[in-house]
């Protein structure tokens, strides 16, 4: 098994098997082995970044996610997630968060999780209660798992197995934004379109909304000066100054 690092949040080890408990593991009258699987996508999803002391980038993720499980009668029905990930740049990380089944009937099946991530995969633990408010469910669980997806998952019943990351202390700066490359010029406008403007040999894209207001004011051979800003490739007017 592989060992990695990184700065997060805690994750806690795999359990042996999949099994529903009543009444705790000391005073269990009853156990059974559980299995289900599922597939949920994003409902709605926040993403930020920032760069760690030893130079990795951190992508942390919020989400709600959205699907439907079955298997076990404790585990089908339409399921919904809540999910945080963070993952480093090598593509390792944990997600961790809550699930809830919306059982047929009797109360929900809900649960907390806690997953390592390796390279599109986690693998971890769910916790919690079934349905029925007496019983306790302990589940390993894995799933495929991007940003906007939960797909392959189990709850038990052949559960993939999991990597492990070693978690510790450090600060995490947000991370840089480059600055865009910008252009400026003054002299004669030597072409002026409803698309372009060029002067002093710099030509820049005119936006739709500043076309008719350039136009209007503006013809060849008058004295200008223009800045712009490189945009999709293109240098693109944002500003345009007359000059005497």
């Amino acid at each position: 098994m592989r060992k990695f690092m990184f700065a997060a949040v805690g994750l806690v080890a795999l359990a042996a098997t999949s099994v529903a408990i009543a009444d705790g593991i000391d005073g269990a009258k009853t156990a059974k082995a559980v299995a289900g699987t599922f597939s949920a996508t994003s409902a709605n999803v926040s993403t930020r970044s920032c760069t760690t002391t030893d130079g990795k980038t951190l992508t942390i993720t919020n989400g709600r996610y959205t699907g439907m499980a079955s298997g076990d009668p404790d585990l089908t029905g339409a399921i919904t997630l809540r999910a945080r990930s963070v993952v480093n740049s090598d593509g390792v990380g944990i997600v961790d968060g809550s699930l809830r089944i919306d059982v047929a009937s009797g109360r929900d099946t809900t649960a907390g999780f806690s997953t390592v991530y390796d390279h599109g995969n986690v693998a971890g633990l769910a916790v919690g209660r079934a349905h029925d408010p007496s019983a306790r469910l302990v589940a390993n669980v894995s799933a495929g798992f991007t940003p906007g997806s939960f797909t392959g998952g189990k709850l038990g019943g052949g559960t993939s197995g999991g990597s492990a990351v070693e978690v510790g202390p450090g600060k995490c700066a947000p991370a840089a934004q480059p600055k865009p490359e910008k252009s400026e010029a003054r002299g004669v406008i030597t072409a002026l379109t409803d698309n372009s403007i060029t002067v002093a040999g710099l030509t820049c894209v005119v936006p739709s909304n500043m076309s008719s207001a350039v136009k209007a004011k503006f013809k060849v051979n008058d004295r200008a000066e223009i800045h712009c800003t490189l945009q999709n490739a293109q240098n693109t007017l944002t500003r345009i100054e007359g000059r005497h």
